[in-house]
């Protein structure tokens, strides 16, 4: 079977430097954005599978992997205004938009307020809704902490450490390679490629979004995970209610991977979504 050619390039753009891996081939353009905490690593698999019949880019976004790393506000408006910026920069007028978990707020996002710029998007486990309480952000955000990696004994003085730590950590083995995927050797030792900063205020600025659904006005395909714990079900409900057009599944794996868990099954949906574009 061909290897599909993955070109990784780094775009210069106004405020940060993007990593992206691009195929670079003919046909329509999918663009697939990780989620916190994640990076482009994470879409190899679906680079493979659809790399074929379809152009796929997949950066870092800004504060993970290759990307730059600013002090910045982490919100979905200013992650969706990197991806716009992306695609100016790739001279690419409209995309099909695939976001897991973070990156499917900032795809929903993206296709609510960018309609010129989407064809159809994919939100795969990640639900409209926002904290039950706005954060109340510090004035110096250097306070603020990663809830997830804050008692991480970072940097891992060994390659074995960071690994037993991980596994232990992590909820499955997807997760655990999700996390293995950031995981980097430096002269301190093995760090993690997002930064903790970043994800942090990323965190603290997460706010709802229902008020966006109606603004979509593109083909959505909505997936959640069988465990419920990203979407409940009353957030699947009314997001789906909210939406003009949408095709929603539940995958019958609970891993919040969703295009991972079971990716015979995230195809068999995925390309009934392509179909209807």
């Amino acid at each position: 079977m061909e290897k599909i050619k993955i070109h990784r390039n780094i775009a210069k753009l106004k405020s940060i430097d993007m990593f992206y891996f691009d195929t670079k081939n003919e046909g329509p353009a999918i663009l697939c954005l990780h989620g916190r905490w994640g990076r482009a690593e994470t879409w190899f698999d679906f680079i493979e599978h659809y790399g074929k019949q379809y152009r796929i880019i997949a950066p870092d976004q800004r504060g993970h992997g290759l990307s730059s790393k600013p002090i910045a506000e982490y919100t979905t408006e200013e992650m969706a205004g990197d991806i716009i910026e992306l695609l100016n920069f790739l001279k690419i007028d409209s995309v099909i938009l695939v976001g897991h978990s973070m990156g499917g707020a900032v795809a929903g996002y993206l296709a609510a307020v960018y309609p010129e710029y989407v064809k159809a998007v994919a939100i795969l486990d990640n639900s409209a809704a926002g904290p039950a309480e706005p954060s109340k952000l510090p004035l110096d955000k250097s306070q603020l902490s990663d809830p997830l990696t804050k008692d991480w004994p970072l940097p891992f003085a060994t390659l074995n450490e960071a690994m037993n730590f991980i596994k232990q950590a992590a909820d499955s083995n997807l997760e655990y390679q999700y996390f293995m995927n950031s995981l980097v050797e430096t002269v301190e030792g093995y760090q993690m490629m997002f930064s903790p900063k970043a994800m942090a205020i990323g965190i603290a600025h997460k706010e709802d979004w229902f008020h966006l659904l109606p603004n979509i006005k593109c083909l959505v395909l909505l997936i959640r995970s069988k465990s419920h714990e990203a979407i409940p079900d009353e957030e699947f409900i009314k997001m789906q209610s909210l939406i003009q057009d949408c095709i929603a599944h539940e995958m019958s794996n609970p891993d919040h991977n969703v295009h991972l868990g079971n990716t015979e099954e995230f195809y068999k949906y995925f390309d009934e979504f392509l179909k209807r574009i």
